[in-house]
């Protein structure tokens, strides 16, 4: 009989050895995992009103099954309760180990496996949750609803169909390498959700070929993916005799190459990085020559102009080039022709001698010469230094006055105008004495239906200027703001949001933190 229950007692131990090895994971918890099966065996086997607690000694293997009562001054129930005097004696009490039948082994083997199974789940989630950033290699173990599952070793993983580069396909036994972008706690286990798609898929296939980028001699500053299809890399190198495109190209092309076979064909263009944001945009339209960059840095867009015969290179096929320079520069991106630019200055041009014809009552010749001098509004003849209208060629001083009077007159009629068109939208009189609301955009103000201080001090930048919403796609879109075509930057309409939060009482005025050193100083000594 001892030596039966000496090798139940090895039995016990193997298993939790087998199963600890097997599954990765402590052989204490799969010991805690048997304890607990025992412990609902006993429990159904003493009763559940009782206490019960099973204990596996880890070097031995031997159990002890002890009960647990409760000390009272008058004991009521004996299995259950028990007087002090006796508890001094018997308190714990040892109880002899339960026979296991079918039901017991079948309640015990669950508890076991369900234990082993979150513990096993637990492991995968520690272990995973702090290598998302990292690629891996793994075999395909199935396809479900185009979903790729991958076995990688100690854990399974999965490719959605979204997450795959187009038109590429595994079977099961493949090998597959792919990028960790996301490890969830999720109600079946942790999902390890992998990428292919990914643009730090692509950066870390570089570093696995290019030692310069991962020894971080070479930095990677931006990537933008069309999958499958084509994408950018911007590259920079921290030493001045290395070349970062060079590196990255390597000899006869080799490194290049290696990712551009992992990622099925894609095209690759290598563009050196520039912290000016106009060479760095020159150089992401590559292999489209530019001629000639404008910066709007308040609505983060650029113009670009390219010869007549560059645009299709610099659009690309379906918008490609273009839209993958402006992913990767973060610039929403307007290319034109010369020809193109040639005409639309033409047309301000036009647009601006018609307006100084109809404003100021002059012939063409004088509301070409204000256009061609970069006058663009009557407000720069009203309120521009008087010399330097007459200095205009074909002017004189009399001449640069009469012009100043007739601006001036044509502001004064214009804004009576506007101040009548207020007044029937309802915009309060106190919208209008904000500092930088002028009677047009008060108007402006009064037709998107802010009208009041507070309606005024309420409202957020975007609200006025508008904004970009970038979709899925990483497509932006403009959103319109009440004060569109005011040519107002982000720190003027602040400025004015504060202004009327001040003048509302919603705020103090901000103290000149210059103006309280300046009256700290002591005055200099001559």
């Amino acid at each position: 009989m001892a030596s039966t229950v000496a090798a139940n007692r090895l039995e016990l131990l193997q298993i939790a050895d087998a199963v600890a090895r097997d599954k990765s994971i402590d052989k204490q918890v799969v010991l805690t995992a048997m304890e607990e099966a025992m412990q609902r065996a006993a429990k159904a086997h003493y009763g559940t009103e009782n206490d019960i607690k099973v204990d596996i000694d880890p070097k031995t293997g031997e159990t002890h099954v002890s009960r647990y009562l409760h000390v009272v001054e008058m004991v009521e129930n004996d299995k259950t309760e028990i007087s002090l005097t006796d508890a001094r004696r018997r308190n714990p009490e040892t109880l002899p180990p339960v026979d296991f039948n079918r039901i017991n082994a079948q309640n015990a083997k669950q508890v076991i496996v369900q234990k082993v199974r979150d513990a096993e789940r637990e492991r995968q989630y520690d272990e995973y949750k702090d290598r998302i950033g990292e690629v891996v290699h793994g075999v395909v173990k199935r396809s479900e609803f185009g979903s790729v599952v991958v076995d990688l070793g100690k854990a399974e993983g999965v490719v959605r169909r979204d997450e795959m580069i187009p038109r590429e396909s595994f079977r099961a036994g493949d090998r597959i390498r792919a990028y960790i972008y996301d490890v969830r706690r999720e109600a079946r286990g942790p999902q390890i959700f992998l990428s292919r798609s990914h643009p730090q898929f692509m950066v870390r296939l570089f570093a696995q070929e290019v030692p310069e980028i991962y020894d971080g001699v070479i930095e990677i500053r931006a990537v933008a993916r069309d999958p499958g299809s084509r994408a950018k890399i911007a590259v920079i190198s921290k030493d001045s005799s290395i070349d970062p495109v060079g590196a990255c190209v390597g000899m006869r092309g080799v490194r290049v190459q290696a990712v551009v076979q992992e990622l099925q064909g894609e095209r690759i263009d290598i563009i050196p990085w520039n912290p000016d944001p106009a060479t760095f945009i020159v150089n992401a339209l590559a292999p489209a020559e530019v001629t000639k960059v404008v910066l709007d840095e308040d609505t983060h867009r650029v113009e670009v102009v390219v010869p007549d015969e560059q645009l299709s290179l610099g659009i690309g096929r379906r918008g490609q080039n273009v839209r993958l320079a402006s992913q990767l520069t973060s610039w929403q991106i307007d290319i034109l022709t010369e020809a193109e630019e040639s005409e639309r200055r033409q047309k301000e041009f036009a647009q601006r001698t018609q307006l100084f014809m109809e404003s100021l009552d002059v012939d063409e010749t004088v509301a070409q010469l204000l256009a061609s001098e970069g006058f663009a509004t009557i407000e720069d003849v009203a309120y521009v230094e008087l010399n330097e209208l007459a200095q205009i060629e074909a002017f004189d001083e009399e001449t640069a006055q009469e012009l100043q009077s007739r601006a001036l007159e044509f502001i004064e009629a214009r804004n009576k105008e506007l101040d009548d068109k207020r007044l029937a939208l309802g915009v309060a009189d106190e919208v209008l004495e904000v500092e930088g609301v002028t009677p047009a955009i008060a108007v402006a103000l009064g037709e998107h239906e802010i009208k009041t201080l507070e309606d005024l001090a309420g409202c957020a930048t975007d609200d006025l200027i508008g904004y970009y919403e970038t979709s899925k796609d990483k497509e932006r879109t403009r959103i319109p703001g009440a004060l569109d075509g005011f040519n107002l930057s982000s720190d003027d309409t602040n400025a004015i949001i504060m202004k009327a939060r001040v003048k509302a009482g919603w705020i103090e005025e901000p103290v000149e933190e210059v103006a309280e050193e300046s009256e700290g100083e002591e005055p200099a000594e001559a």
